[in-house]
């Protein structure tokens, strides 16, 4: 199934905005329907995904005036996930070695 990622302008800012469902047929508008958003419960919250999944997140589908789209993408829901997890690193501890923390200290005059 495909996903598409529609970038524009909207309250002056630069937003995308994925969806399953895409129609070009009007002469003056973009309609986007079946939005989809990053799944909710997640410990990081994106203060622009929040703003757009309570912009849009109760709406079956909008129109988006063609002036104000600057790129449309469509991708595989599958590249989008991979997408997704590639961006998330594991956390690493470093830990420090006892024999600096000890030169460290015999360097200390005090």
């Amino acid at each position: 199934m495909a996903l598409y990622r529609i970038h524009f302008t909207w309250k002056e800012k630069e937003v995308s905005l994925r969806a399953r469902e895409l129609d070009m047929t009007h002469p003056y508008f973009v309609s986007v329907g079946d939005f989809v958003f990053p799944k909710a419960g997640s410990l990081i919250i994106d203060p622009s995904e929040d703003s757009l999944r309570r912009a849009f997140g109760n709406d079956k589908h909008i129109m988006i005036p063609f002036q104000s789209v600057s790129l449309i993408e469509e991708l595989n829901e599958d590249s989008e996930q991979s997408d997704t997890a590639a961006k998330i690193k594991p956390f690493q501890l470093v830990e420090q070695d006892e024999d600096r923390d000890d030169e460290q200290d015999d360097d200390d005059p005090s």
